[in-house]
């Protein structure tokens, strides 16, 4: 549903960006400082062709004045790697600028969204919804009954009813290369070494425990924590609980991960959590948890990657206590926006905790064939994947 009123107010702030990113291109700072202090143009604005944002601009005229002016007034320099980020410009004053500002953390614009939403950054709340259905209430997705089918292309389906007539993939054939690179990456030792221990947190189709058990060293412990009663019904069936090595704990995550039938355990070398119905605050609390479980520094640990993939905001999705300056930004920009903030939000997150972060790229282009789907409402439309791996940081590495 449109609203004028809002789209009017949004015209005229577009209208103060371009404004904006004309006077700093012209390397005027007085004229810029007039701009903003009259105005308060929206400071993250970049010109719809180029990308190019004020940081840019200010960058290509080699003036740190008004490098040093826009950051300070809240000019955004990392928002996303589909946008041309301005702190990789090649100019000595743009790096040595950003550089400064990086370091002392002046700029952390995953936080700084997400707080405008009206989250914190620690505790995390980031975007909630008011959505009960199992697609996004977790006491909801326990109760609804799962379907285990295969479609005609062959694909692997775990499925759940959201709402009157919405289906959506629990787990979905279709990320298989994603659990392969994963398993590749944190737990694939040469044959003749010990199988490791690992912690899998949500079953769903099996798809990477199935790999963790055909890894050159299957696991000598396998621990997989499931709540969902079809889930549990599924690997009976599937013969699970008579596998060799395979620990299985019925309930919530919540429910084990500080037991001390978990902890007796003795660490493991490999962690994954893909969970369903749950949000960053919840991915936030595992993170909590994950140095008292790993080995050591040696040991990995990753999750499915997947929050803020969907599809971009509109002006009738957004709450109207949400800044109109932000409104704008949720609406203007792409699906990458969002799924950059939040692996940039977690990155820092952990590094707090004493976790490093390195990411590489999968390709999932599949997922923009809408017959992958099979009538599932798409909970990823990103042509790539950015997959986590995370490891204890070494006391010589602090």
């Amino acid at each position: 549903m449109h609203d004028p009123e809002i789209e009017d107010e949004a015209e005229l702030y577009i209208e103060a960006g371009i404004r904006l990113l004309d006077a700093v291109e012209s390397a005027d700072l007085v004229a810029v400082k007039r701009l903003v202090e009259q105005e308060e143009p929206p400071m993250f604005f970049q010109d719809p062709e180029s990308g190019w944002s004020a940081l840019h601009l200010a960058a290509a005229a080699e003036s740190s004045e008004l490098l040093e002016y826009l950051l300070e007034r809240g000019a955004v320099w990392n928002l996303g790697q589909w946008w041309l980020e301005a702190s990789r410009y090649d100019s000595p004053p743009m790096q040595r600028v950003c550089a400064k500002y990086k370091a002392e953390k002046k700029v952390q614009s995953s936080e700084f969204i997400l707080r405008a939403l009206g989250g914190s950054a620690d505790p995390p709340s980031a975007i909630r919804t008011d959505d009960e259905t199992a697609a996004a209430s977790l006491d909801t997705f326990l109760k609804s009954r799962l379907t285990f089918t295969t479609d005609a292309k062959g694909q692997d389906l775990c499925m759940v009813r959201a709402g009157d007539d919405a289906e959506v993939g629990v787990m979905m054939g279709w990320e298989r290369p994603i659990m392969v690179e994963t398993v590749k990456r944190i737990c694939d030792a040469p044959p003749e070494t010990h199988g490791p221990r690992v912690l899998n947190v949500g079953f769903g189709l099996g798809i990477i425990d199935t790999l963790f058990q055909a890894s050159s060293a299957p696991p000598s412990l396998h621990v997989i924590i499931e709540a969902h009663p079809d889930v549990l019904a599924h690997m009976r069936k599937t013969g699970w609980y008579e596998k060799e090595n395979v620990m299985i704990l019925e309930g919530k995550w919540q429910d084990h991960i500080s037991s001390d039938l978990l902890l007796s355990l003795g660490g493991f070398d490999a962690i994954y959590t893909d969970t369903f119905s749950e949000e960053y605050a919840d991915l936030y609390a595992f993170f909590e948890h994950v140095p008292n479980l790993l080995r050591g520094p040696s040991a990995y640990f990753s999750w499915f990657n997947g929050l803020g993939a969907t599809s971009r905001y509109t002006f009738s999705l957004i709450p109207r206590k949400v800044p109109m300056w932000l409104t704008i930004l949720l609406c203007h920009f792409s699906d990458a926006l969002f799924y950059d903030i939040y692996a940039r939000l977690a990155e820092l997150h952990l590094n707090d905790m004493g976790l490093s972060v390195s990411w590489s790229e999968v390709d999932v282009s599949e997922v923009e064939d809408d017959t992958i789907w099979s009538g599932s409402r798409k909970y990823f439309t990103l042509p790539f994947y950015r997959l986590p791996i995370c490891a204890m940081v070494s006391p010589a590495q602090g």
